[in-house]
């Protein structure tokens, strides 16, 4: 990979048995990208990273949403029964139902959820797919700006021309792409320097402003941004005042209070390493990760014993 930098290797056994390339950008608390590994300024797309400039775009368009409602519609959740019952309620407050979320049905990510569901005969469906959060309040959007709740999907509908302007006003640049992520929802492309750009705009914005009330829910309830065990939400545990989303295909974006952030993107997709990766660009320029410890190595097991690690190489 030419182009791109090494950002991990997987050890095992003290055999360097796999190599992540890709890409890495870190930005100082004055907004300069202070750490810059690969080709931080071409376009990538951030996946589920991209979720709280979603959900700003939602209450730019009039969604009811607040504390865990907002976390949840900015976050990927486990499906857990907590989840479920917060997708349930925001879309009875708008007179919606299940059936009109446009995600696909899924299991829910919470091994011991998913047990139970199928002990019971249950099987996939909508509000347990991890992007349902972001479709409740994608549809109470459109409800509340009597905008129609079928065609919400669709890149030309005004809530996702809303979700664009957002993403281009904060990052600071233009959407390179535009694509459909996994979930249906269209998805904007931009740079790994714009998309921490953006998340970094969201925690430094004047407390009481619609940034700032994303970013607040997600560091106050990170567990509707994740869930039990979820990296997201322990990291954001361990480093109280950040806010961390990561996106399907390696990608993870992280700012700090102090206004540092960093954004990863694995090019091989693989996201293993991507918190391992983020914590070293952090601690590269200075911020105090000694909290998150715990993160900054992934064990590799054999036999089920820790034989290595995989460890960021920056």
């Amino acid at each position: 990979m030419p182009d791109h930098a090494l950002l991990a290797e997987v050890v095992r056994s003290g055999f360097t048995e796999s190599l992540h390339y890709g890409s890495a950008v870190g930005l100082a608390s004055d907004g300069r990208a202070e750490v810059a590994a690969g080709p931080v300024d071409a376009p990538v797309l951030p996946r589920s990273a991209a979720k709280p400039l979603q959900a700003l775009a939602c209450l730019d368009a009039g969604a009811s949403l607040a504390g865990p409602a907002l976390a949840l519609a900015a976050g990927s959740h486990t499906g857990e029964d907590f989840h479920v019952r917060l997708v349930l309620s925001l879309l009875e407050q708008y007179g919606l139902r299940p059936q009109d979320l446009r995600c696909p049905p899924d299991w829910p990510e919470d091994e011991a959820t998913r047990h139970g569901l199928i002990r019971q005969g249950l099987g996939r469906t909508r509000e347990r797919m991890n992007c349902s959060g972001k479709h409740a309040a994608m549809l109470a959007a459109c409800a509340a700006s009597g905008w129609d709740t079928g065609s919400y999907l669709d890149a030309a509908h005004p809530l996702q021309r809303r979700v664009r302007e957002v993403v281009e006003e904060l990052a600071g640049e233009k959407a390179a792409a535009v694509a459909v992520d996994g979930c249906g929802a269209p998805l904007f492309g931009l740079s790994l320097t714009g998309l921490a750009r953006a998340v970094r705009a969201l925690v430094l914005a004047s407390p009481g402003t619609r940034p700032r009330l994303v970013a607040d829910a997600m560091r106050r309830h990170p567990q509707y941004v994740g869930g039990s065990g979820h990296q997201n939400t322990e990291l954001m545990r361990a480093l109280p005042g950040a806010v961390v989303k990561g996106g399907a295909e390696g990608v993870l974006v992280a700012a700090l209070a102090s206004g540092h952030a960093v954004a990863v993107k694995v090019v091989d997709g693989s996201p293993r390493a991507t918190t391992a990766v983020a914590l070293a660009v952090l601690a590269r320029m200075g911020c105090d990760v000694s909290a998150a410890s715990a993160f900054t190595r992934v064990p590799v097991l054999g036999g089920g014993a820790p034989v290595g690690e995989i460890r960021a190489t920056l």
